[in-house]
């Protein structure tokens, strides 16, 4: 965005010294910004050197002289209100609540004192009093690595490419639903279908299952097709309860935290810049077969600690 508004500064300055005659409206039109624009920038480019490439440049828009110290009777009023409320107010006053108070209280504006106008400078104030404190950091512990098929990670991908229909689904066409293994980031199976729904999502874990065997753990989002409500207060869905049944550990992710399903998400980018766009589906057979690809790059690029697996190899012990 920079690079364009230098060139139009550039054109600007070639402008008035090529056609001085023109008005700035000219110039405007000429260079499409507003007749505004053209009159700062003609001040500045007039005043500086022909040959001069730093004036073309955007200037900062920091501030650049410190904002000044609140009033001693300003802190002093401040720290009144958060430790003693005033009108008999049942809580501790935040941010905003004292800048209300502040602009209303009659000492302040019988002595003409300048009151904050922002939040963010009372929190600031406070901060640096002691009045409030900031949360501790929260711990980052590194998951430990998985071996393969000990966790598998599964997710839908909308195939966006494939046009709605007029006469059925707008949105969400076509979906295709990922199973990835999260200890060599292999796509295990994708499935393609226009009709994903709960009994659908659950026969595809199914033909999963009869596939590749019985993993120690599943992950996956709170989307109802999975978990039945998003709300998690109602009891747990049939494929829950599924999966338990089989002594599989049901992972749900929270939510807005796609971080948790890593793999899988992961491997929705490299389908979508792979696949979707260089080479649209337009239907779900095109959906599938672009899969192909994507499945034998991820594979190639495996850490070489982490083993390939291949794809119809059993898991030991399974039933």
């Amino acid at each position: 965005m920079e690079a364009d508004w230098i060139a139009k500064r550039a054109t600007l300055r070639w402008l008035l010294h090529t056609h001085p005659q023109w008005t700035q409206q000219d110039y405007a039109a000429f260079v499409h910004c507003s007749v505004g624009w053209v009159k700062k920038w003609k001040k500045r480019l007039l005043q500086a050197p022909a040959d001069d490439l730093v004036v073309l440049h955007s200037r900062s828009r920091a501030r650049r002289t410190p904002c000044p110290a609140p009033h001693p009777a300003v802190v002093e009023r401040l720290v009144q209100i958060r430790q003693a409320p005033p009108e008999n107010l049942k809580r501790i006053p935040g941010s905003r609540t004292i800048l209300y108070y502040l602009h209303r209280d009659p000492d302040l504006q019988a002595q003409g004192l300048p009151v904050p106008r922002s939040a963010r400078t009372i929190c600031k104030i406070m901060r640096k009093l002691g009045l409030i404190l900031d949360p501790p950091d929260a711990p980052h512990q590194r998951l430990p690595p998985r071996e393969p098929l000990e966790e598998v990670q599964m997710n839908f991908k909308d195939v966006s490419t494939v046009p709605s229909d007029p006469d059925g689904k707008r949105q969400h066409v076509v979906e295709t639903c990922n199973f990835v293994d999260a200890g060599t980031s292999i796509l295990l199976e994708a499935q393609v279908r226009d009709d994903f729904h709960a009994q659908t999502a659950f026969d595809g874990v199914v033909a999963f299952l009869r596939r590749y065997g019985l993993p120690r753990m599943f992950t996956f989002d709170r989307d109802p097709r999975w978990v039945g409500s998003q709300s998690g207060r109602d009891f747990p869905s049939a494929r829950l309860w599924f999966l338990l049944c089989l002594g599989i550990q049901p992972n749900v992710c929270p939510p807005q935290q796609p971080q948790k399903n890593a793999f899988v998400e992961r491997y929705h980018r490299s389908y979508k810049y792979e696949c979707l766009t260089f080479a649209s589906a337009w239907d779900a057979a095109g959906s599938d077969r672009g899969h192909a690809s994507v499945s034998r790059a991820l594979q190639l690029a495996a850490p070489a600690s982490r083993p390939l697996l291949p794809q119809h190899a059993p898991v030991p012990g399974a039933s």
